[in-house]
């Protein structure tokens, strides 16, 4: 599960750490990412590594309408090649969600400690993430829109929930966002075995609860 997560770099850092080609969009600060919000992510169209934004919740292009996308913010790794909502997307449009870190709940219920997570060396990372279009009539704006794939957690996670965000190493950013790359073998071996599994955590403020709360106070230390 990934419900909220964090992201912060300026376009300039950004560049350092991705291979982007072109920005269709200036970088965006948000402390406190929530379902359906816009996001930052890495696509490729004709050849070339786009930074652009997509709505955070994958709307499929059978949806009715988007509020569908607020059931749709994950998919699992385990069965995203399978599922119809996801299927299409997984073999032919994937990108990278950029982030600098998440938030998980831990604990049992009505006594959850929020907790960010992130990498050990604080350098923003990527989720392995996949998109797709959306729009009601012909002439309505296209609606673009996303979905951040999950796995089982690994052993830095294991006591905080039982699932985590697929981040990518970046050795495999090429190949996960190649379209050309439609090889469900393939795809399913980069995200099981070129994933990263070291993470480190620490309890944040309750005020993460509420995304109406969204500064740099949210990943602060407390305790």
């Amino acid at each position: 599960m990934c419900g909220r997560f964090v992201g912060f770099r300026s376009l300039d850092e950004l560049k350092d750490f991705f291979p982007i080609d072109q920005a269709a969009c200036e970088a965006i600060s948000n402390y406190n990412v929530a379902p359906s919000q816009e996001i930052l992510a890495i696509a490729k169209y004709e050849g070339e590594n786009w930074l652009v934004k997509f709505h955070w919740g994958l709307v499929p292009f059978w949806a009715k309408d988007t509020s569908i996308g607020n059931r749709m913010i994950n998919a699992r790794s385990e069965t995203v090649a399978e599922k119809p909502s996801f299927r299409s997307a997984f073999k032919k449009r994937r990108c990278l969600i950029l982030a600098d870190g998440f938030y998980e709940w831990k604990g049992e219920k009505g006594r959850k400690q929020p907790m960010f997570i992130t990498l050990p060396d604080r350098k923003p990372f990527a989720f392995a993430g996949i998109w797709e279009t959306w729009h009601q009539r012909d002439k309505d704006p296209i609606y673009k829109s996303c979905t951040i794939i999950t796995t089982q957690a690994s052993e830095s996670m294991r006591d905080i929930h039982h699932r985590m965000p697929a981040i990518l190493k970046p050795p495999a950013y090429e190949s996960w966002l190649d379209p050309e790359n439609q090889d469900t073998a393939e795809l399913n071996r980069i995200l099981q075995n070129e994933i990263v599994t070291e993470l480190v955590s620490y309890p944040v403020s309750q005020q993460v609860n509420s995304p109406r709360n969204n500064d740099a106070s949210c990943i602060e230390p407390i305790g």
